[in-house]
Order: C-alpha cells, then sequence, then structure tokens
C-alpha cells in the first residue's frame, strides 16, 4: 500500500514542472501563427493530433535540416514516452523503446511495430529494422503510444511510422552532402515532382563512416522511389520501393565497467579476435491504392513484398562452439517476407452526429532459411567455418480488425475498436547429426486486442481524455532460437506477454502558436518476455510473471514570432517485476537451477526519467541557429540490480544560413554533438553473462554540410 502511494506521489510531482512550463509557452507564444496543423493517420481514421484521445506525435523531418539524417535518434528526441538510443553501431541498428517496450531487444527493435509508407517493416514475430528509413525521401514520423498501439496486433507496444513525401508540383532535384567526425560521409541525391499526371520522389543515399571506435566502420546505400497515380476520379494509387544495401557494418561489441572507465573508445578484444561485423542487403516493393465510393466509403488496398540477407560473424568463444548443440558463431540468414492488407472505411452520422467505421484484414507471412557456421577454421578466426545449423523457419499471421469513432454529443466523442491475432510458428531442422537431433517444431499464439477511449472537449482550446486497451506480444524467432538449459530444440516453453494498459491525459493549445499534453499512464503485462542469459552475441529469453510499467509525460511546444520555437519534453517512468523469478547467470542453465530475482527490482535498459529541451530560430532565408539539450537518468543493465549504466546530460548545437533565389535554393550548415565532450553510455545490452553491458556514446562530435535544390522544398 505504502509503495502504490510512494508511486503516485512520484507521478504527481511531474505536474507542477509541466504547469510552471505550459504558463511560459502561454507567455511565449503570440498570436502569430508558426506551428503548423498535423493530421493524424496513426489511427487509420484522419484527423487532427490535437482531436485524437492518445498520446501521438508528428515530427516533420524539415523542421531538423542540419541533421546527419543516418538515424532515427537525430528526429525523434523531442516525443515524450519515446526512447531512440542510437547503438553508435550499425551492425546492431538503433534501439528505440515506447514507455519501456522494447527495451529488451538486443538488436534491432522488439516489442514495437514499424511501417514505412504503410508498409509494414516489423515481421509477424515482432522483429523490426529501421536500417533501410530513407530520411532525404522522407517527410514525417508519426508516433502512436499507449493503448490504442495494441490495435495495431502482435508485439505493438508502440507505432513508429515514416511517411515518404509525395511529390507534386514543378519537377525539381535537390543534392545534399554532409561530412565531418570519425571520417563520416552522407550524400544525397533526391528529385521529386509531378509529370504527365504521376507524383514522384526518387532518391539515392550513401552513408561512409570509420565509426566512433575502431573496428566500428560502415557502409550504406539506400535508393527509395514512391511513385503516386490517380487514375481516375475518386483513386490514388502509390507505388514504393526501396532498395538497401551495406557490405559491411564492423562491430566493435560490448565493454565491461573497467574497460569503459578506462577507454571508451576501446575495442572489445573478442570482437578483433573473430572479426565481428554484419552485412546486409535488402529489396522491398509495396503498393498502396485507395477507392472512394460514393460520398461515404473509401476501400483501401495494400500489398508488399520483399527479400533481406544478412550474414553476422559474432564474438561466440570456440568452446562454446565446439558443442554438438552449437549453432557456430556465423549467421547466415536468407529472408522472403510479404503481405497484404484490406480495409473499408464509412463515414456517415449516426443519430445526426459523425460517425466512422473502419473493418479491415491483414495477412503478412515470412519464410526464413537460417544457416550457422562455425566462426573459425583450425586456428584461424572471424572466418567461415564447418556448417553448424541448417533450418527452414516460416512464419505468418492473420488478422481481422474493427474500429469505430463517434462524436456522439457536441463536445464529447468515443474511439473503440478490436483486433483478433493468429500467429503460427514453424520451424523445420535439416541439420541432423548423432550428436545433434531434430530441433523441428511448430508453435501457434492467438489473441483477442481490445481498445476504447473516451474524449471530453472542456474547451475549443482544451481537450481531456482517457483510453483502455489489452495487447500481447509474441516471442520472436530469434527468442525462440535457443534454450537457457542447452538442451536442443527450440523454446517452445516461452509464452507471450499479455499487457493491460490504461492512459488519461490532456491536450491545450493556443491556436497554432502552442501546444501541450500532459499524460498519466499504467501498463501491467503478465508472462513478461525477458533476457535470460546473453554470452556471445546470442541470447535466451524466459517468461518472469508480471511487471509493471506506470509513469508520466509531459510535452510543450510553442513558437514566437515567425522565427523562435521552443520545445521540451519530459518522462518519468517507473519499470518493475511484480513477481519474483529465477534466472541464468551462466551460458548454460539447467531447469530449477539459477538465483532468483526479488520482486520489485527495476527492469534492466529502462531509465527512470528522460528530458528534453530545444530553442531555435530559424526562417525561410537568412541565418539560423539550435541549441538543444538531453538527459537520460542511470539506467538498470541487469535483473538484479547491481550495475547501472551513468546518468548523463548532452549538449548539442547548431547553425547555418540560407540563401534563396528566383528557381533555387542553398543552404550550409555545421552541428556540433555532445558539445561539452561528456563520457556516457550510449545504449546498453542487458543480463551479459560477462559484464559486458556498455556500448560507450561518441565524444565531441562537429559536422558541416550544405543542400541545394533547383527549388525550395
Amino acid at each position: 500500500m505504502r509503495t502504490g502511494i510512494a508511486h503516485a506521489r512520484t507521478l504527481l510531482r511531474a505536474l507542477p514542472a509541466g504547469a510552471l512550463l505550459l504558463a511560459a509557452a502561454v507567455a511565449a507564444a503570440t498570436s502569430q501563427p508558426a506551428l503548423d496543423e498535423i493530421v493524424i493517420t496513426a489511427t487509420r481514421v484522419e484527423r487532427q493530433a490535437f482531436d485524437v484521445p492518445a498520446a501521438v506525435d508528428a515530427v516533420r523531418l524539415a523542421e531538423r535540416p542540419e541533421a546527419l539524417g543516418a538515424n532515427a535518434s537525430e528526429y525523434l528526441g523531442a516525443v515524450a514516452g519515446l526512447l531512440v538510443r542510437d547503438r553508435q553501431n550499425y551492425a546492431l541498428d538503433q534501439q528505440i523503446s515506447v514507455r519501456g517496450f522494447g527495451a529488451r531487444a538486443q538488436f534491432g527493435i522488439v516489442g514495437i511495430k514499424l511501417y514505412v509508407d504503410g508498409i509494414p517493416a516489423t515481421m509477424p514475430d515482432g522483429q523490426g529494422q529501421t536500417s533501410h528509413f530513407n530520411f532525404d525521401s522522407a517527410e514525417r514520423f508519426e508516433i502512436l503510444r499507449g493503448p490504442f498501439s495494441v490495435l495495431y496486433g502482435n508485439s505493438s507496444g508502440g507505432v513508429v511510422q515514416l511517411f515518404t513525401a509525395e511529390g507534386s508540383g514543378r519537377p525539381q532535384w535537390r543534392a545534399n552532402m554532409v561530412g565531418g567526425a570519425f571520417d563520416t560521409w552522407r550524400t544525397s541525391l533526391n528529385a521529386r515532382g509531378a509529370a504527365g499526371g504521376v507524383g514522384f520522389n526518387v532518391d539515392f543515399t550513401r552513408l561512409r563512416t570509420d565509426g566512433p571506435r575502431g573496428h566500428s566502420a560502415a557502409r550504406r546505400d539506400s535508393g527509395n522511389l514512391r511513385l503516386d497515380f490517380h487514375p481516375w476520379d475518386g483513386n490514388h494509387a502509390m507505388l514504393v520501393a526501396n532498395r538497401l544495401s551495406s557490405p559491411y557494418a564492423l562491430d566493435a561489441g560490448t565493454l565491461n565497467r573497467a574497460q569503459f572507465a578506462a577507454d571508451p573508445t576501446l575495442v572489445a578484444p573478442t570482437a578483433l579476435q573473430f572479426d565481428t561485423q554484419k552485412s546486409l542487403g535488402q529489396t522491398q516493393v509495396g503498393l498502396v491504392d485507395e477507392q472512394r465510393i460514393g460520398a461515404t466509403q473509401t476501400l483501401h488496398l495494400a500489398a508488399y513484398g520483399g527479400r533481406r540477407r544478412v550474414v553476422q560473424f559474432l564474438a561466440t568463444s570456440i568452446p562454446a562452439q565446439s558443442s554438438p548443440l552449437s549453432a557456430g558463431g556465423v549467421v547466415d540468414l536468407h529472408n522472403r517476407y510479404g503481405g497484404a492488407d484490406a480495409r473499408w472505411t464509412l463515414a456517415a452520422a449516426l443519430a445526426g452526429r459523425p460517425f466512422t467505421l473502419v473493418a479491415g484484414a491483414a495477412w503478412d507471412a515470412m519464410s526464413s532459411r537460417r544457416r550457422g557456421y562455425n566462426n573459425f577454421s583450425g586456428t584461424a578466426t572471424g572466418v567461415i567455418g564447418n556448417l553448424r545449423r541448417d533450418e527452414d523457419n516460416r512464419l505468418h499471421d492473420f488478422d481481422q480488425y474493427l474500429q469505430a469513432n463517434w462524436d456522439f454529443a457536441a463536445r464529447w466523442s468515443t474511439l473503440m475498436g478490436v483486433r483478433h491475432s493468429d500467429v503460427h510458428f514453424d520451424s523445420e531442422d535439416h541439420y541432423v547429426t548423432a550428436t545433434n537431433p531434430d530441433d523441428s517444431g511448430s508453435t501457434r499464439f492467438e489473441a483477442w486486442t481490445p481498445a476504447a477511449s473516451l474524449l471530453f472537449k472542456a474547451r475549443p482550446d482544451l481537450n481531456v481524455y482517457a483510453s483502455f486497451g489489452r495487447g500481447f506480444d509474441t516471442p520472436t524467432f530469434d527468442n525462440l532460437a535457443y534454450r537457457s538449459d542447452g538442451v536442443s530444440g527450440l523454446n517452445l516453453a516461452l509464452q507471450p506477454a499479455h499487457t493491460a494498459n490504461v492512459e488519461i491525459g490532456l491536450k491545450w493549445r493556443r491556436g497554432r502558436a502552442a501546444y501541450t499534453r500532459i499524460g498519466l499512464f499504467r501498463s501491467v503485462t503478465r508472462d513478461e518476455i525477458a533476457v535470460e542469459s546473453s554470452a556471445g552475441g546470442r541470447s535466451t529469453y524466459h517468461n518472469v510473471g508480471r511487471t509493471r510499467r506506470q509513469g508520466a509525460e509531459f510535452e510543450l511546444d510553442a513558437s514566437h514570432a515567425d522565427a523562435w520555437r521552443w520545445q521540451a519534453s519530459y518522462t518519468l517512468l517507473d519499470a518493475r517485476y511484480r513477481d519474483s523469478f529465477q534466472t541464468c547467470t551462466s551460458s548454460v542453465c539447467p531447469v530449477g537451477s539459477g538465483p532468483i530475482v526479488p520482486a520489485g527490482q527495476r527492469i534492466p535498459g529502462v531509465p527512470r526519467s528522460t528530458a528534453y529541451a530545444s530553442l531555435r530560430y530559424d526562417r525561410d532565408h537568412g541565418w539560423n541557429v539550435a541549441l538543444e539539450a538531453s538527459y537520460l537518468a542511470p539506467v538498470p543493465v541487469n535483473d538484479f540490480n547491481t550495475e547501472y549504466a551513468p546518468a548523463y546530460a548532452l549538449l548539442g548545437a547548431s547553425g547555418g544560413y540560407l540563401w534563396r533565389r528566383p528557381g533555387w535554393m542553398l543552404r550550409v550548415f555545421g552541428r556540433i554533438d555532445n558539445l561539452l565532450d561528456r563520457r556516457y553510455v550510449s545504449a546498453v545490452t542487458v543480463n551479459d553473462n560477462f559484464g559486458r553491458y556498455y556500448i560507450p556514446g561518441a565524444g565531441r562530435n562537429a559536422y558541416l554540410g550544405f543542400t541545394f535544390a533547383t527549388a525550395a522544398p
């Protein structure tokens, strides 16, 4: 009881600070509008963000013209409840968590649904990647948190969508180049506009870097295409295609506390020994078509398909690879994936009040050929050796969903929905020997995920809402791949996690000059999926009973005159295990062995608080400057909370000059990150068996760049 009261008091302490910032926004904002009105599609019904009864944000990429343009973390720092951690390692991708969901990911992104132009970037099992996100051709991000994320099905602790800009108007081309620290260069060429009734946006981007540490060089080439057609009245078709090639992304590895304290630029010795790295290639094509049917109905159809190949060298020790049940130290994945989504929308009136109904179905599938090899041959390491794993993995889901939005009174509206998800896993083992038995297996998970909300328009400039939802999170194929007891076969004892989400919040705005959102949330999960052990780039997982995530969020966005803009956000998050459980602290843990983690421990990888603030002066010509600061509280790195990544605060600055002339524009800019040259941990690997939890952040670094366009973008 006392613990609950203490948590409630902690949440309430965040509100006075929000009120002070809100008052500052009111005083600073003028009647001269500066903030854009945003139309949100995250809830599948186009509405202004202010009128959506959920925590939803849209971030326009043009608001960060001085960004390097390589990672999502450069654009999303101001979004409360969302934490994008740059692993400073292109072999591992970004780590994205929403209100603590997704923090367990050892690489890639789990627990969060990702989309690009309506095409899933998350596979049916919940494993996603942002490596193919092309920021030079993109217009905006949309981020949905809280209960209504569950309407996107499996592993939707939050939803992050990237939208490519639609080509329109006079054709133009644009060239961009940025270079600087760590011998980093990013160049892009972009052409967009409309010709012959077809809108086009085509982009090619190359990134090359030596990385902030030794053995961290990487190269990425990304091509992105969007074509828009209007073949007849009421019809809009969009073709999107993307190609990503990363021939190398070296992995410097994680460090223990002593190594990080001695030299954060140090390369993990095992990374050099086994030449840890990743190469990947991906090609994806999607088609989206919307057809209006009369004045009240719309039919939306989408289909996509793609291929992705990944070859990754891990730092798995030779003795571990010598086990007859080992899958080796080299992963070779060939993935084929595809899917379709169809939905019908009715916009009419119910009892004389606006009413919208959405009904749809989605099917997604992936087929994966997975091989594993030793990462040594004879005495040579860092080379592909003998075959140790050979299997075909297949998974698919078939979901049906229904959503309704009704403004049932002048000041009241409700948004309700439900989704049924059916996820199938199947693995066929082709590597069967006398000492390595058949590991084939299959499993299936099914769940209903409902959500409902109520919004009250207290005043024209103030909305108050409450929402509730139940979601579920299946294991990924990587979660199922290994058992901590060292026995062969899939980890079929692993069950999906089920979460109940509650959120209350308010949104205030002063025209287009100021916007504030304050929210309180609570999520209770049963059968939480957590990292049990991690060693040599390989992790095992288990269910740990109940967990709870609760906290508060605050966002402020205000403008002054036509040039100044203030942004601030704060997240308070208390994420804890509610049940005790047994865990593993070695590479092999037979069932029933291992120490007990007591109830009440904090969930590793989740900071208690984060904050962000920025001040910008930006006009459509002449000088522009920006100053931004971020803070991250200490982060527990293991279940026992015996070690923490230290808190840090970072400061960054940027500035430049914009020339506009008839027919062309030129922007030159520079930026400095980690202005005070702080030593910090940019990301963590939780529950590493050898205490190598820490991924160091880069020291002070600077970039210079320019953008030239034949017309204003």
